[in-house]
């Protein structure tokens, strides 16, 4: 059978129009995949945040402010970094924990301990031991190192589980200029409720000493709070940074630029 030329072409102006239909049809495919993966399953799928995004800091129905050396300057956490010293850190043998005076008093005289009154502040469902309205029997938290939620249950063991953090670390402190602070200053860096966080025992342990550059919540959403809290902590006190526990901080607070200092008032 003889095929005239005028056929065949028509035959090949639809095989490629049938070919750019498909061409057309594979990108569009490939664009809902990218789209997919990219803006759309993901998206949906991303995990909420881990944690709470700050700690308590200050109850005034009944604490009584700890007074600090100087006061918190109310600016961003990066302008009041660049206001402290930046050096080496100082000797530690001659440390001792009792240069800040004896653990958990009641500087702040409200009746309590720091220890106790730190619980009431962070926990809960606040349980008080029978007969007291200082103690702390039992009560609940999210935990703000590792975003977890806590149970906490008095007793030897189960206390230890639960620790109060000194944000700034008094080791830490002492190599930065705590050496400097008079007894009864460091006694009030010791107590102050803007230098205490209820966390995780374990969590507490592995950081000891450290500061910035060492050791940050695993919890990446409080990480801007807590480096802002440490920030506010030295320039009350008047303590310096190291340089890399400077650059640290800085990259810390690079993803919240805005976020302002601490105050416990």
């Amino acid at each position: 059978m003889t095929v005239s030329w005028s056929a065949y072409r028509r035959a090949r102006r639809r095989s490629r129009q049938a070919w750019g239909v498909l061409a057309v049809a594979a990108v569009s495919a490939l664009g809902a995949l990218f789209w997919f993966f990219t803006a759309g399953q993901f998206a949906v799928a991303e995990p909420a945040a881990s944690g709470p995004t700050e700690a308590p800091v200050f109850d005034p129905d009944w604490m009584k402010p700890v007074v600090p050396v100087h006061p918190v300057p109310p600016v961003t956490a990066l302008s009041a970094l660049d206001t402290l010293a930046v050096k080496g850190r100082a000797g530690k043998d001659n440390y001792s924990r009792e240069a800040f005076g004896q653990a958990w008093q009641d500087v702040d005289r409200n009746g309590c301990d720091t220890r106790n009154d730190i619980l009431r502040r962070d926990l809960t469902d606040v349980v008080f031991t029978e007969g007291s309205t200082c103690r702390v029997a039992a009560g609940t938290f999210h935990e703000p190192y590792l975003g977890q939620f806590v149970d906490f249950r008095r007793g030897s063991e189960s206390s230890r589980a639960v620790q109060i953090d000194h944000v700034v670390a008094l080791g830490d402190a002492w190599q930065k200029g705590a050496q400097g602070l008079t007894a009864g200053e460091r006694q009030r860096l010791a107590n102050d409720p803007l230098n205490l966080i209820a966390a995780d025992g374990p969590a507490n342990q592995q950081k000891s000493a450290g500061d910035a550059a060492t050791w940050l919540p695993r919890n990446k959403s409080i990480r801007c709070h807590y480096v802002a809290r440490q920030i506010s902590v030295k320039a009350a006190y008047r303590l310096w940074v190291t340089e890399a526990e400077k650059d640290a901080m800085k990259r810390v607070l690079g993803s919240c630029p805005d976020q302002r200092t601490v105050s416990a008032r």
